[in-house]
């Protein structure tokens, strides 16, 4: 049986292992039963893309001791599978005690007879998921906590083909992390022993240099720089995170000249000092980089997030004005310039898909149509799409041509299993040049889709439940909607209800079918009698918060967005929140 909060929190502080800043730190506590609850009353969760909290100290946080456990679990695996010569590439970003966090896991797998390949330097998360593939390991690690914000840093583990782990391989960390003793059964070694392990290998520019090779290799029309030469130019920021060298890097290859990087968001800041969010799905982070744009004329702007798998985009409109682009936007703009150009090749077959998952907007799926290419939906999470691209490979039953999701999550080509901001942002600066030799900014070629496939609007809401209660309360909201699921939003009848916990859709007339082939998942949505809306609920499962998703589509701009913010209100209205 598993200790209680109160005991949890004596034994770390009388233990021999624990730390002097860590005592400290808990010490602080002495008394304060709630914040000993909140930091004891469980582990840090590991799920199937790793674990991700708040920093400090306790069983419910992310620091040295749970960071450690982890690896063992990891090593577990590792060694069950009889491949620990194949080592493990670890990477790390550049939130607080990331290096040390890479550090430590590399310490307890080498600890564990383990080869452990270190990147010497911050990088990219789609570096890592490459870096697996190309040096043949058994697993990775990237320590990072993506665009949460600064409080928050995480261990996102990899298996072998690159993609986050699958739930069976999680299963095993998650045993380990429930059964040892967090600071007598973990093996770690000193650092002195670290620095001449045979076992540990430090990554250096041969994998850049490789993983660039392979982003640039999915560029289109590179030559399109040279049409456009001195006209075209882009600013970019990196939101203080790791996308600063590999997005310059590959920007440079492709040929554009005219490059501004966001001089104070370039540098590597763990406080993101200049934003509220290194999020880049907040305008308010761009607020320095449109300045930018407007002292040199710039109508593309680009931003990745602190580990460079997700990128936002803000274009100038016709009135001068610069619009942040949704992730939806963005995702069907590079579909249609994928697919485009893949049909002028003649390279799109009747096997080729793109891949969504299921909270994304359906605008992808009426351009795919056009093209005589099939969508398929899966889980939210990048993993999943991974998962199809493994699947293909083995069977040849589809070609994936391109995968994304509305998070601002999109990756291009095969050569990494996780999303990539480099690979985009590369895509990305080459559509807007192709749209700029037409005289069209990327937001009037966005314009000029949703005049032709119908005007989409979406929204995603977050509501935060915090803390012990708050877990329940995003339970107990969850389980409110399957016991009593309603029939309208609004006023506008319901004619799917689907339950992916259950591989579940209810029809208006009330009979049920199955949904497909989905693994059970927390995520309930529903299907206006409409026809053109979605509606989805889920609990998010790195943040304490559950999301709401909409996407409808109408005649014109205006009233696609004026329906939305009318669904907004009526859901949120009868789910009390």
């Amino acid at each position: 049986m598993r200790k209680t909060a109160e005991e949890l929190y004596s034994y770390w502080l009388t233990s021999d292992k624990l730390d002097a800043d860590t005592k400290a730190e808990l010490e602080k506590l002495s008394g304060d039963t709630k914040e000993i609850e909140e930091r004891f009353y469980r582990d840090l969760e590991f799920g199937t893309g790793g674990m991700r909290g708040i920093l400090g100290a306790g069983t419910n946080r992310m620091n040295v001791y749970t960071v450690r456990r982890a690896a063992q679990g990891l090593a577990k695996y590792v060694l069950d599978s009889g491949k620990a010569a194949d080592g493990v590439v670890i990477g790390y970003d550049t939130r607080y005690f990331s290096d040390t966090f890479a550090k430590e896991t590399a310490k307890v797998l080498i600890a564990n007879g383990i080869k452990a390949y270190l990147f010497e330097t911050i990088h990219a998360t789609p570096e890592v998921s490459f870096g697996i593939r190309y040096y043949k390991a058994a697993a990775g690690v990237m320590i990072t906590a993506s665009h949460n914000p600064k409080e928050y840093n995480g261990f996102k583990a990899y298996g072998s083909d690159g993609a986050q782990f699958p739930p069976e391989a999680s299963d095993v960390i998650v045993e380990v992390v429930n059964s040892c003793d967090i600071f007598e059964d973990v093996k770690v070694i000193s650092d002195k022993e670290f620095e001449k392990s045979p076992l540990l290998v430090k990554i250096g520019a041969e994998a850049d240099n490789a993983f660039l090779d392979a982003v640039y290799a999915q560029s289109i029309n590179p030559d399109v720089f040279k049409t456009v030469g001195d006209d075209f130019k882009v600013v970019y920021t990196p939101f203080h995170g790791t996308g600063l060298r590999p997005v310059t890097a590959i920007f440079e290859r492709i040929g554009i000249k005219h490059v501004i990087v966001e001089p104070n968001q370039a540098k590597p800041d763990p406080a993101f000092s200049t934003v509220k969010s290194p999020n880049p799905e907040d305008k308010e982070g761009f607020t320095k980089a449109i300045e930018l744009a407007k002292e040199n004329g710039a109508s593309l702007i680009i931003g990745t997030d602190p580990d460079a798998d997700r990128v936002g985009v803000v274009v100038r409109d016709k009135d001068g004005e610069y619009q942040i682009l949704t992730g939806n936007q963005t995702g069907a703009l590079l579909c249609h310039y994928v697919l485009e150009a893949k049909k002028k090749k003649g390279t799109l077959t009747d096997k080729s898909v793109i891949i969504k998952t299921i909270v994304t907007s359906d605008a992808s799926r009426e351009i795919a149509k056009d093209y005589g290419v099939n969508v398929i939906d899966v889980f939210t999470g990048f993993k999943y799409i991974a998962e199809k691209i493994a699947d293909y490979e083995v069977t040849g039953a589809h070609t994936y041509e391109f995968g994304f999701e509305e998070s601002y999550g999109y990756l291009p080509g095969t050569y990494a299993r996780d999303k990539d901001a480099v690979g985009a942002a590369m895509l990305i600066a080459e559509m807007a040049a192709d749209y700029q030799t037409k005289g069209m900014t990327l937001y009037d070629g966005l314009m000029e889709l949703y005049g032709k496939y119908g005007f989409f609007a979406e929204s995603t809401v977050s509501v935060y439940m915090y803390g012990k209660d708050g877990m329940q309360q995003i339970a107990d909201t969850m389980q409110g909607i399957r016991n009593n699921m309603p029939s309208e939003f609004g006023g506008i009848a319901i004619a799917e209800k689907e339950d992916y916990s259950i591989n579940k859709k209810y029809l208006a007339d009330g009979t049920t079918t199955e949904i497909g082939d989905f693994a059970a998942s927390n995520v309930l949505r529903f299907r206006l009698a409409d026809g053109k809306t979605f509606i989805a609920i889920r609990p998010s499962g790195t943040e304490p918060k559950i999301k709401l998703y909409f996407c409808t589509a109408a005649d014109s701009k205006t009233a696609a967005e004026s329906q939305i913010a009318f669904l907004t209100g009526a859901v949120r209205s009868y789910l009390g929140i």
